[in-house]
């Protein structure tokens, strides 16, 4: 938006030093259903600097990465209630640090990163489709970023927190066709909070979380020919924190307390769980390549013992170019499936068998969300939608929200 900056932006690039910015809000309202009907409205500012440090110096020694960010507003998603949040932009509103570090290509066979990182922009992560985010062309929280089960089963740290780490990638092949990817982060569930925006150490850490990833890839350039883009992911983790067992989280449900002293709580050392994912480019139009329709899914697997969701689907369709004069405009429909830990429901059946009343078993949450992307110049986003979720807060208590949402994204 704001230009070359009098030719400065392009100089400054020519140096090394990439600087870009963006702002991004979500607006949510439930007209029907939910606990009550509300609207909410969330908003994220971010700064993003970059250097080439060959540029800078000379020398190939990698690239550095800086980016901070400030978020404010409220979610929609504590008054529905919703398990996840329809707003993909809300979260850990304060002005924080998002990422810090030192990025380097070996050679063709290694490539690493260290510094203050996030495990969301490396381990069961997005794909990039036309210059976009494919996960991030939705709002819901579910979707956009990664499938969002992780981030509560395990200690998997996600933006815009940064947490001290680092990884490593193979290429065996010495190109981007097949790679295996090791990761290593601090596991530190107070880092979200507003006071922790700047923290950069190992205190309130609870373990560590240790992440492996295997990446079949072909096609995907920019350049609008060659093979259709595809991707395979299979990963896992391992979790050394010592954390309180399922039954731990019936809060979340809104079991009476009086209940909630008697549930079989216990702690348990080191947690674990996977993935697979899929994506692919499934056409591209003949008559403008700069046109086509993208799609991708994933499973997502939580260790029973701990996991609140330990199955969790989703999947997503995008078209770009909707109509003749809209080559940019994009069209998108996807859905998510989050199945609650079995033990939970059956220690609640158990209760209800034995007279407990005003209880509701946790089951699940289903989602659905159809939006349309109209980008009217390259550097602004205008987004409308709508979603749909079925058995809000994982139980039947409420009658079935639907959603009218609203995003704004600037570059400038």
């Amino acid at each position: 938006m704001t230009g070359d900056w009098g030719g400065w932006r392009p100089w400054l690039t020519d140096k090394g030093v990439n600087i870009t910015g963006h702002y991004f809000q979500d607006s949510a309202g439930n007209p029907m259903g939910g606990k009550s009907q509300n609207v909410r409205y969330a908003h994220e500012i971010g700064l993003n600097f970059d250097f080439d440090l060959k540029k800078l110096t000379g020398y190939s020694i990698g690239l550095f990465h800086f980016i901070v960010t400030s978020r404010a507003g409220q979610g929609l998603g504590a008054k529905l209630p919703a398990l996840n949040s329809p707003q993909e932009i809300y979260g850990s509103p304060t002005v924080r640090l998002s990422l810090l570090s030192w990025e380097m290509n070996w050679n063709r066979y290694v490539s690493t990163t260290i510094g203050e990182i996030n495990s969301e922009t490396d381990f069961e992560t997005w794909s990039i489709y036309w210059g976009m985010n494919n996960y991030c062309q939705f709002q819901t929280n579910a979707i956009c970023g990664m499938p969002q089960s992780i981030a509560y089963n395990s200690g998997y740290g996600y933006y815009p927190t940064a947490h001290p780490g680092a990884w490593v990638k193979f290429y065996p092949a010495g190109n981007n066709h097949y790679s295996i990817q090791f990761g290593v982060y601090s596991a530190d569930p107070t880092i979200g909070n507003t006071h922790n925006g700047w923290k950069m150490n190992l205190h309130g850490a609870t373990g560590t979380f240790l992440p492996f990833q295997l990446v079949w890839h072909q096609g995907g350039k920019d350049d609008y020919s060659g093979p259709l883009q595809t991707n395979v992911k299979i990963g896992g983790y391992w979790d050394t924190s010592q954390v309180n067992n399922v039954y731990s989280q019936y809060g979340m449900f809104e079991i009476p307390s009086n209940y909630l002293v008697s549930a079989p709580t216990a702690k348990v050392r080191g947690r674990f769980g996977g993935w697979f994912q899929f994506d692919r480019m499934i056409q591209r139009d003949t008559g403008d390549a700069h046109r086509g329709t993208s799609f991708f899914a994933s499973f997502t697997w939580g260790d029973p013992r701990t996991a609140i969701a330990p199955y969790f689907v989703d999947w997503g369709l995008t078209r770009k170019g909707t109509f003749k004069n809209r080559p940019d405009d994009t069209v998108s429909l996807g859905m998510k499936f989050l199945w609650v830990n079995a033990k939970m429901a059956n220690w609640v059946a158990e209760l209800q068998k034995n007279g407990a009343t005003g209880l509701y078993r946790p089951s699940g949450e289903h989602a659905i969300e159809l939006n349309y992307g109209w980008r009217p110049t390259p550097w602004l986003l205008i987004r409308p939608g709508a979603q749909y979720i079925w058995s809000t807060g994982g139980t039947n208590r409420y009658k079935n929200p639907l959603i009218l949402d609203f995003e704004t994204g600037i570059t400038f």
